[in-house]
């Protein structure tokens, strides 16, 4: 009698193998199958549809509504960009040809779009102002985007839905996605690196990295470390050869171009490297802060979202084998960039941008990994109440989050937005005449940019308020325009003689901040001065810090202080 074996019963292709190693590969056949019997594999993935057009609408609001929140996007991009278009704005010793620190590449970039606005709109500059923060805002909802697809083609639409949300309303985003600044371009090429990473497509991934940082912020190559080293084990030929002729093009074409303005064989890159790193800094000169500087501005702009982010680590082993190693790669640089700014004396809300993102990402692979904390891992159909209600806790933890993130910008935008808007009713007083003078004192570091002066105003003068630092003085087309080397300058921010109008007498009009102090203001004689327009701003020095940071219904108003952001103009005698 034949013996007949009895074998095993092969198991359906859509399943993997239990005895698989854990070390396999995540892919979305070991998400659990839902409830209703269809495996969640086959579930409707996230479209470019929604995540565009969600994200489209909350860009525009931002390109339309975000103020200026550093001084150094008016004075180092906004008005050499303004140069470039009418031969008229302000220069930084950064811009002088004899320390040439900032590149016209990443002008030239943004120039592409301002000059046909430039003749779309040839009386309207604050138009052409909008076009290009629209534009930047195009750059964010591409790059944003297949972050967005990746994470859903990968861990699923959980994942993906949590982070589109919070990359749409938590307020860092919405401030630094229309942010004229080499620390937003980085930014923008964070997103598209890690999306195209997640997306397998390493090569890619590697020279969109090495284009945010040589065409924008060189500093950020440190944030691209890990998606780089992780991508050449993968294709290392493909992605070194790709990697290495886009950065060279791009270092040769940066000269080119500072050769062009300057007029001098110079590489701002280098020249940027070689005074941060290599020449010792000179940046404690503009201010320091504390090692803490950058948990309270992270959680100003995520509030919980910052802290779940910073706990990421905590869920790796949990999670480990569907995050380890593709997600923990692209959330990594977080922790990098922190630390490695975190050790700066000088400090800036800018600098946190390029990991603006992964915030988002990593906060929200906390939140979808709730259920795992109090999950019996030996029991498959755990119903607990703990269970149960970690579940339902994801959506309550998300909309807290948005929620304390629409407060944080409705109250920036409401409390500061005095300086675009009092500017803009200077077009409404050209009967002033031409040659008309326009004064700034203590509020230089508000000015909005040449692209809210009308043309009958013929200068921008700074008048003396206590201020000893160097400030910027209009480009000098007859000492050369970019490539002058004026004598003002100097790069240990000490004021230069000349910065200051002497004689107030001169200006047609003032502007200033009115608060509420025991000393008079320069326009307070209104004998001299009538005031033509006014808007509300934020008293931050007398506001509490809660009120004033997170808007709160019917206490916002009133327990915040406000001054008055005047626009003067002078009596005629």
């Amino acid at each position: 009698m034949a013996m007949t074996t009895r074998q095993r019963r092969p198991l359906p292709p859509d399943f993997p193998s239990s005895s698989s190693s854990s070390s396999s590969p995540y892919t979305r056949l070991d998400k659990a199958s839902r409830p209703s019997g269809r495996e969640e594999g086959d579930e409707k993935k996230l479209g470019w549809f929604l995540t565009v057009c969600a994200l489209g609408l909350l860009r525009y609001m931002s390109a339309t509504s975000n103020i200026i929140h550093d001084c150094d996007e008016v004075f180092n991009y906004w008005e050499p960009l303004h140069f470039l278009l009418y031969r008229s704005g302000f220069q930084t010793w950064e811009y002088s040809s004899q320390f040439a620190l900032r590149s016209y590449l990443y002008i030239l970039f943004h120039k592409l779009v301002a000059l046909p606005a430039s003749w779309l709109f040839p009386e309207d500059k604050v138009k052409v102002f909008v076009a290009v923060r629209l534009f930047l805002a195009f750059l964010s909802v591409v790059s944003d985007s297949v972050l967005v697809i990746a994470l859903a083609r990968k861990y699923g639409n959980r994942l993906a839905s949590y982070t589109l949300a919070m990359l749409c309303l938590t307020s860092g985003c919405f401030f630094a996605s229309t942010s004229f600044l080499p620390s937003s371009f980085s930014m923008y090429a964070m997103s598209l690196s890690s999306g195209l990473f997640l997306l397998d497509k390493y090569a890619m991934a590697v020279v969109v990295a090495a284009i945010g940082a040589a065409l924008g912020w060189p500093f950020s190559v440190l944030a691209f470390l890990p998606i780089t080293i992780y991508s050449l084990t993968k294709k290392f030929k493909q992605t070194f050869i790709w990697a290495t002729a886009v950065s060279l093009v791009l270092l040769a074409t940066s000269v080119l171009v500072d050769y062009h303005y300057y007029e001098r064989w110079t590489s701002s890159i280098l020249n940027l490297l070689i005074y941060n790193v290599i020449g010792g800094g000179e940046s404690h000169l503009y201010g320091t802060e504390g090692p803490l500087f950058y948990l309270r501005n992270g959680f100003n702009n995520f509030n919980f979202c910052f802290i779940l982010g910073l706990v990421f680590l905590g869920i790796v082993p949990i999670a480990k084998r569907k995050y380890i190693p593709e997600l923990l790669i692209v959330v990594s640089p977080m922790y990098i960039w922190l630390l490695f700014m975190s050790l700066q004396p000088h400090k800036e809300e800018r600098f946190l941008y390029p990991i603006y993102p992964l915030i988002c990402v990593a906060a929200s692979a906390v939140i979808e990994n709730f259920p795992n904390f109090f999950k019996d891992k030996y029991n498959p159909n755990d119903d607990s109440w703990l269970f149960k209600i970690s579940k339902w806790s994801r959506p309550v933890v998300l909309c807290l989050i948005l929620c304390v993130s629409h407060a944080r910008t409705f109250s920036v935008i409401n409390g500061y937005a005095a300086p675009l808007e009092i500017y803009k009713h200077l077009e409404h007083h050209d009967d002033a005449g031409d040659g008309s003078v326009l004064c700034v004192g203590s509020e230089w570091h508000r000015f909005p940019s040449s692209f809210f002066v009308p043309d009958y105003v013929s200068e921008v003068r700074w008048i003396d308020d206590g201020f000893q630092g160097l400030l910027p003085f209009p480009f000098n087309s007859s000492l050369g325009g970019t490539a002058a080397v004026p004598h003002y300058f100097n790069n240990k921010n000490k004021a230069s003689e000349g910065q200051y109008l002497a004689d107030i007498g001169f200006c047609t009009f003032l502007v200033e901040l009115q608060l509420q102090r025991p000393y008079p203001t320069r326009g307070s004689d209104l004998s001299t001065w009538e005031v033509v327009a006014a808007w509300p701003f934020l008293d931050r020095q007398l506001s509490p810090p809660l009120h004033r940071s997170f808007f709160i219904p019917h206490l916002w108003m009133q327990k915040n202080v406000f001054g008055m952001y005047r626009l003067l103009k002078r009596i005629p005698k």
